[in-house]
């Protein structure tokens, strides 16, 4: 089958599965994974060739490592450093310690069962990072902790795959190098690549931007990419580690998302075709003929990592819901083991048969960490909303004018200026990770439901003057603001609404005042933008007022038929035309004033 067929193929499949699974809400990750499956040898075999394409695809984790690289500076790398090599090594020896010795308990070699253990105890940085950044919980605590965590993984590639050689006696025997020496050898090289980064590569780059010609600055950021990557895998070692040093070291210079932008299209593309092949990697044949076995390999892989992980985010003293949100993140088995089952069953370390059987569990682990996503997303929401609600901070007593719940980017903003003028508030945040930041930084913050009667009492909602609702989820606002108008019906309710529909909501219940959170920085952005086209300060401000106050008029107007599609649209579009005569009835006034002050003879 020629390339080009081939490459019909892979994008037929990806534009079909990946935007049903994600109307499905199952994400892109499996929508790719179930392409290839079906693509793939052991179901409609219209590819077969899939070892090559899986090398190939590869360098889509390659471009993955890199960019993130260009995102976390060395001084931001170093913060990490207790997360990456004390939890991130800590979950590495001790998933590999349990499942080697189950594996030994079932019959392997001890080391066959060594180079299992630590295998298996690997989870997949692009299957993680991928789903993370689609759920944007990258920057959550649970999402800082698998970074740090996949790092360190991907830094005991290299030792795990230098190992193999070591425990295959006849490789010890014809040897030639000395552990030591290519160990030796492997520093140099990274020490070498560290150094000339930071040396040559912003120069390079300077020089080529100075050219001005786009697409040979897309090349040279490949070339390094690739020729770092390149460097590493000649001494043995991890080709996305290269790539990760290449990016860390491009992650201060002013080149960072000039690079980011240019490899950003390739990594999307490869990264998703390492997907296709994960999955069209998976021997449904062998899980057919063996479906308890390899059933039993995955239950047991993401129980023990599972379990480890979470007992390890306890004892680092992350919250239940967190540890939890960690150990669901990490639960799979990653990429790296197939090429580490593949080189052990190559030097006989390990049978062939059960290098096969790992490989298929390890691929189902990763096709089952998106639905594992949304289950435990599902156990989250129906935890908050059961009869028996999480137990709320003790609330200090004490009378305060003002509660604020949500106590995210308004709420602070709001909570700061309260303290400016010395005005007590009671600030209720129902995310416990927000809790636990906003803490650090030394600001009074509850944890607990704002919606919830009890939590409001203990609030001293009875005796304040004003409930600022400050939460960003619409259907926690509404149900929160509904609680409040009822029980307490003499608190007025200040609050924001994240846009036109939300507002409406928010006044059918019945609020004092409310704001659409965007509104007024939307509105300040555009007469920035008026005054930068050469209109006067003055002439830009009254434009900005005259919208505003017709906004403010117009939705007052549409709230009486926002239920009502048909109505809303018309009402929309009569304001609109209103506007619009409103506007150019004042254009022409002020152009009349102009002509008669320059009308007026000079004394």
């Amino acid at each position: 089958m020629s390339p080009l067929i081939e490459t019909a193929i892979y994008l037929s499949a990806a534009v079909i599965a990946v935007p049903l699974f994600k109307k499905l809400h199952l994400g892109a990750v499996l929508g790719y994974l179930a392409a290839g499956i079906i693509i793939g040898p052991h179901a409609l075999k219209l590819v077969s060739d899939v070892e090559n394409i899986l090398h190939f695809s590869e360098l889509g984790v390659v471009l993955l490592l890199f960019i993130i690289g260009l995102e976390l500076q060395p001084s931001r790398l170093w913060v990490l450093r207790k997360s990456v090599f004390g939890l991130g090594g800590a979950q590495v020896v001790v998933t590999a310690a349990l499942l080697g010795l189950i594996a030994y308990s079932l019959g392997l070699t001890p080391e066959s069962a060594l180079v299992a253990g630590l295998g298996l105890s690997l989870s997949s940085t692009a299957f993680v990072l991928q789903i993370l950044a689609e759920k944007n919980q990258l920057t959550t605590r649970h999402g800082r902790a698998s970074f740090a965590i996949l790092l360190f993984q991907d830094l005991a590639v290299i030792p795990i795959l230098a190992l193999i050689p070591l425990l295959a006696a006849k490789d010890i025997a014809d040897s030639q190098v000395s552990p030591g020496f290519a160990a030796l050898k492997a520093l140099a090289l990274v020490a070498a690549v560290i150094i000339g980064g930071r040396y040559l590569l912003r120069p390079v780059f300077r020089a080529i931007a100075a050219s001005r010609i786009q697409e040979v600055f897309t090349a040279a950021a490949l070339l390094v990419v690739i020729g770092t990557s390149l460097l590493m895998q000649l001494v043995g070692l991890s080709m996305s580690l290269g790539a990760f040093i290449a990016g860390v070291l491009l992650a201060d210079s002013e080149y960072r998302h000039e690079l980011e932008a240019n490899i950003e299209p390739f990594k999307g593309l490869l990264l998703g075709l390492f997907f296709i092949a994960v999955g069209m990697s998976a021997n449904l044949d062998l899980v057919a003929s063996r479906p308890v076995a390899i059933l039993s390999a995955v239950i047991i892989l993401m129980a023990i990592k599972s379990a480890v992980v979470f007992t390890l985010g306890k004892l680092a003293g992350y919250s239940t819901a967190c540890a939890r949100n960690l150990a669901v993140t990490l639960c799979q088995g990653g990429e790296f083991a197939f090429v580490i089952f593949g080189v052990a069953a190559a030097h006989q370390i390990m049978d062939k048969s059960v290098a096969d059987m790992l490989i298929v569990a390890v691929t189902l682990s990763m096709a089952l960490t998106p639905a594992f996503f949304s289950l435990n997303e599902a156990i989250g929401k129906r935890w908050l909303r059961s009869g028996k609600p999480p137990d709320f901070d003790k609330i200090d007593e004490g009378e305060n004018r003002v509660i604020i719940a949500g106590f995210g980017r308004v709420g602070q903003i709001v909570g700061r200026i309260l303290r400016l003028r010395k005005i007590g508030f009671t600030a209720l945040e129902m995310s416990q990770e927000q809790v636990d930041v906003v803490r650090r930084f030394g600001n009074k913050v509850y944890y607990g439901d704002a919606s919830r009667v009890d939590l409001l009492r203990a609030a001293k909602a009875d005796k304040a003057e004003i409930f600022v609702l400050a939460i960003d989820d619409v259907a926690s606002s509404l149900k929160t603001a509904a609680t409040v108008k009822k029980h307490f019906p003499n608190l007025a309710i200040y609050a924001r609404a994240r846009n036109r529909f939300h507002a409406y909501q928010l006044m059918d219940i019945g609020v004092d005042g409310l704001i659409r959170e965007t509104l007024l920085s939307s509105l300040d952005l555009a007469k920035q933008v008026l005054q930068g086209l050469g209109i006067e300060e003055k002439q830009a401000r009254g434009t900005i007022d005259m919208f505003i106050a017709h906004d403010e008029k117009t939705l007052l107007a549409q709230h009486a038929v926002h239920h009502d599609e048909t109505k809303l649209i018309q009402s929309a579009k009569e304001a609109a035309q209103e506007l619009q005569g409103i506007f150019e009835a004042d254009t022409s006034s002020e152009k009349d004033a102009n002509k008669s002050a320059l009308a007026v003879p000079l004394r």
